[in-house]
């Protein structure tokens, strides 16, 4: 998967101790696939860097960020609208896509919780070539302005427990025009996102170039057990490699 069909070498010359040493610079002459990961809300980028770290060694670039509200980034938490979110990772998108050896054309996005949610929202504004999802959230389009920390949790739990068409919800919307590959991963013991939603992301997906559904069994929303995190390390490097060598294999 790190070896590319082209590289490029630059021959370049080093001074050490008034001496020269001469050497080259091997790299990728053609653009690497990019991943953007979006962590869940209450959380930040610690959670995802060990990931990035993983597929950074496969030679991906990866961009992890704190979304408005969250660790290091500005903002209050309990002012931050779903549009601020949304926002933020538009923005972290198009950075990502900006870095000289990204392709444009093999960008990836992996979302926990809410920022998967964020994620499949993203689909329907930018292109995106692989969507992995870990506990993927749902919520109703209503109120849509009002501050995420606001919702009314019993009114959000209320309706996750219930099936929903795309066409009648807006993340679920953009689910059903997305056409790249999907990861989802489910928790056997979540307690915050039902079975019912999982059904209907699943059901949303209709055009995609494929669909895999993994469950941890035992794994709670947050999957606090390391047990349970190296088994997802392992599902995400494992789908990625496997998505990102089929990809390049077909450009042979």
């Amino acid at each position: 998967m790190t070896e590319p069909d082209v590289i490029d070498r630059d021959k370049v010359s080093l001074a050490v101790a008034d001496q020269k040493l001469v050497g080259t610079v091997l790299r990728p002459e053609v653009p690497v696939p990019g991943f953007l990961f979006i962590h869940g809300w209450g959380g930040d980028q610690d959670e995802d860097l060990g990931h990035a770290e993983e597929l950074a060694r496969l030679g991906c670039v990866c961009f992890t960020f704190d979304l408005r509200g969250h660790a290091g980034s500005d903002a209050a938490k309990d002012q931050v609208t779903r549009q601020d979110g949304l926002d933020d990772v538009l923005a972290a998108y198009d950075y990502l896509a900006a870095q000289p050896l990204v392709d444009r054309n093999a960008i990836g996005v992996v979302g926990t919780s809410y920022g998967g949610y964020l994620a499949m929202l993203l689909t329907a504004q930018r292109p995106i070539r692989w969507l992995a999802m870990r506990v993927p959230a749902l919520y109703p389009d209503e109120h849509w302005d009002t501050p995420k920390a606001k919702l009314d949790k019993a009114v959000v739990r209320a309706y996750r427990q219930q099936p929903h068409s795309s066409e009648a919800d807006r993340a679920l919307s953009a689910c059903a025009s997305f056409q790249g590959d999907v990861l989802i991963v489910e928790s056997e013991c979540d307690e915050q996102i039902p079975r019912e939603a999982m059904l209907s992301m699943q059901a949303a997906f209709r055009q995609t170039n494929s669909l895999s559904h993994r469950i941890i069994p035992g794994a709670s929303h947050a999957m606090r057990d390391p047990k349970h995190q190296r088994i997802y390390a392992t599902l995400l490097t494992g789908w990625i490699e496997e998505m990102v060598r089929a990809s390049r294999l077909t450009y042979r």
